[in-house]
């Protein structure tokens, strides 16, 4: 990079205001993806009960694709959060089961899903509240926005 350049991107990085992490990368989006992806969350609340065949797992999870299933317990090996084992019969029996680190993780999921539980009728009197003051309005529009004419 010539010098012009490098002083004009050490000012930029120097304005970027930290993260929710500092100025580190402390890991916050790939465990966002994670707990973004409702699949992921009930999965690993399911194996929290104990380590499951791929057939149990899909017949716990209401609406899960034998697809999704397989790409979720994928990810989730990929990241350490889930042990796969394959039993040698015939056909192969694959039991899946949470790893130490997914085990914490549960315990992450199992504090959103209590908080959650605990709020809901708080969270669901501030929508009709807000859906009163706004009356025929999407919550999409955007609340405090003019309304098109």
């Amino acid at each position: 990079m010539s010098a012009p350049n490098t002083a004009v991107s050490s000012q930029v990085s120097d304005s970027i205001p930290d993260g929710p992490c500092g100025d580190d990368d402390c890991g916050i989006r790939d465990v966002l993806d994670r707990l973004g992806d409702r699949w992921t969350v009930l999965v690993v609340v399911e194996l929290a009960k104990g380590s499951r065949r791929y057939g149990e797992l899909e017949r716990a999870i209401p609406g899960i694709s034998q697809r999704m299933l397989s790409l979720t317990t994928k990810r989730l090996c990929r990241d350490g959060l889930l042990e796969r084992i394959v039993h040698p019969t015939l056909p192969p029996q694959v039991e899946y089961r949470l790893t130490a680190m997914g085990r914490s993780f549960s315990g992450v999921i199992s504090g959103l899903a209590d908080w959650s539980r605990d709020h809901k009728p708080a969270i669901a009197a501030a929508r009709l509240a807000w859906d009163g003051e706004h009356p025929g309005r999407p919550p999409a529009a955007g609340a405090g926005l003019p309304s098109p004419s």
